[in-house]
């Protein structure tokens, strides 16, 4: 923590990146650090490859998240938060690797210990806890604008505080951010009181595509882009809706195969998906996405892949015989 402080403070000009299709934590996290380094005057750029999902384009400073990495911009420092390994970030990777001082922020158990300097907690029930004691020690206010980024990033890693991972510095972070002037009324009506209409629209397609497996342990849930152009949705309208796949009685795995999830698709391959895995806790998910080259929490983990969508639909209900 010290030496990522001291070398934070004599950086240049720092590029902060979270990982594809991101969650809150991801954006609480990227917001709350890149304020931070503003008020220290400290030139950064935001970056994240996705469209910013629209229940988070509440928070303050979102706006100044780009999707183009600048790769003029002579960056002496980037921060990598809330991701297992470098490629996370997507296609920016690795023009990212070159930058001279890479540091890792991150609580995933499958993070590869990437970068040069690392600041890793599996222990921590999100990024956002990791970055609020980061932000502590760069001695930083926290305001209303980097409490909110904090406070939702816990909120949302945490499923409202559902989640196994929910920790005692849960609580008292997000006291502490209610205390700075975060209503967290508000804050659950944007991330969890309002959906489009083609979200909704979205929902019913996707609930129609449930399949369960024949021990009723697993429940596979799949988003094509049909779905999307059909709903007039993007793929960042899917946050959350694994979900109900999940909350099916008996199934202790849930699987949601998301089509073109990473933004683009090669014509000479079948296919290529986002995977997403949540399991009611008895199941270890993230060593299943690992095997798929992917990662994660035990809870809740997931990987990329390029398959045909019957074969890979044949090996996920295949993994359920050992469930």
């Amino acid at each position: 923590m010290d030496q990522i402080v001291r070398h934070l403070k004599s950086s240049r000009r720092v590029f902060l990146a979270s990982h594809t299709q991101p969650d809150g934590d991801a954006i609480g996290s990227l917001l709350a650090l890149g304020l931070s380094l503003e008020r220290l005057n400290i030139r950064s750029a935001l970056y994240n490859e996705s469209h910013i999902p629209a229940v988070y384009r509440f928070l303050p400073g979102v706006a100044a998240i780009t999707r183009r990495f600048d790769s003029q911009a002579d960056f002496d420092t980037a921060v990598i938060l809330d991701c297992g390994s470098l490629r996370r970030i997507g296609a920016a990777a690795a023009a990212v690797s070159q930058i001279p001082a890479i540091i890792n922020v991150d609580h995933h158990v499958t993070n590869t210990g990437f970068g040069h300097l690392q600041l890793i907690d599996t222990s921590a029930c999100s990024t956002a806890e990791i970055v609020y004691r980061l932000i502590k020690q760069l001695a930083t206010p926290i305001d209303k604008a980097v409490a909110t980024a904090i406070y939702t990033g816990i909120l949302t890693d945490t499923g409202s505080f559902r989640f196994a991972n929910t920790n005692s510095a849960a609580f008292s972070i997000c006291d502490e951010m209610v205390r700075r002037g975060v209503t967290p009324s508000e804050v659950a009506q944007h991330v969890y009181g309002t959906y489009s209409m083609g979200r909704i629209k979205l929902l019913n397609l996707a609930l129609d595509s449930i399949e369960i497996s024949t021990n009723g342990k697993l429940s596979l849930m799949t988003l094509t882009r049909q779905m999307l152009r059909e709903t007039n949705t993007l793929p960042e309208d899917a946050d959350g809706i694994i979900n109900y796949a999940k909350r099916i009685q008996d199934v202790r795995v849930a699987v949601l195969i998301q089509e073109n999830g990473n933004g683009e698709s090669p014509s000479n391959c079948p296919g290529r998906f986002h995977v997403s895995l949540r399991s009611d806790g008895t199941v270890d998910v993230a060593a299943i996405a690992a095997a798929f080259g992917g990662g994660g929490h035990c809870n809740a983990a997931g990987f990329n892949i390029e398959a045909d969508m019957g074969v890979l639909k044949s090996k996920i209900f295949d993994l359920a015989q050992k469930i």
